[in-house]
């Protein structure tokens, strides 16, 4: 078991605050997803998370001990992966390259995404976006890393392989947060949390079925619990 906290966590880029204060929690294993539209404030909350970012006010704490001044790359030692959504691999090497990079065994990564395979000798770089993805969460799958951060990890995919990409998330071993501007596939049978991010605040936390059913009353004019006469 493992958690990763943002403790009413504030951010600011020069004079802009971008994240107000928030909280939010992230049990392990599982699957916690940061929604919001571009400008919400999940990258930046991602990006705090793994100490890409530093803190203006408030902590990051993982299993109970405050992390906030300990640099991104003791986080990674300690066993925490991200995955941003740009610059994810290394261009100018070979996609086996890049696997070895994570582990020099990668046949499970192979099948993960079966479609890297005959891909092995290309040069990252010249990968399509999706293809740079899965390579990209392939590397982290090898890490085998307590705490899995991606932003975005289905963009460029199509629906099969991101519902995929999903079902890998969901069955690691492992606290994994991931940044999306609409709620993915959750896997069936796993829990998963949701926080809304708009304009650098919480707007909504719960599970995903929670939201969910509030998205569909929002779309029928309807809340949970209400009548059918209002």
């Amino acid at each position: 078991m493992t958690s990763l906290r943002l403790r009413h966590a504030r951010v600011r880029y020069g004079p802009l605050e971008v994240l107000h204060g928030i909280t939010l929690a992230a049990p392990g294993p599982g699957l916690t997803v940061l929604l919001g539209r571009n400008g919400s404030g999940r990258t930046t909350a991602l990006r705090a998370l793994a100490g890409t970012v530093p803190l203006s006010g408030g902590a990051v704490v993982w299993d109970g001990t405050d992390v906030s001044r300990v640099p991104a790359f003791q986080r990674a030692r300690r066993g925490l992966c991200l995955v941003p959504e740009r610059r994810a691999v290394f261009g100018s090497l070979t996609v086996r390259e890049n696997l070895e990079l994570a582990a020099p065994a990668y046949d499970s990564a192979l099948a993960a995404y079966p479609q890297l395979e005959p891909l092995l000798a290309r040069r990252a770089g010249t990968l399509s976006g999706g293809e740079q993805r899965m390579l990209a969460l392939s590397r982290a799958l090898l890490a085998r890393a307590r705490v899995v951060l991606v932003d975005e990890p289905a963009q460029g995919m199509s629906p099969t392989v991101a519902a995929r990409t999903y079902e890998l998330l969901g069955s690691l071993d492992a606290c994994v947060v991931v940044a999306e501007q609409r709620l993915p596939p959750v896997p069936h049978g796993r829990p998963a949390l949701v926080y809304e991010l708009r304009r650098g605040a919480v707007v909504f936390s719960g599970e995903a079925g929670e939201f969910q059913q509030r998205e569909a009353a929002d779309r029928t004019g309807r809340r949970p619990g209400s009548s059918p006469s209002g």
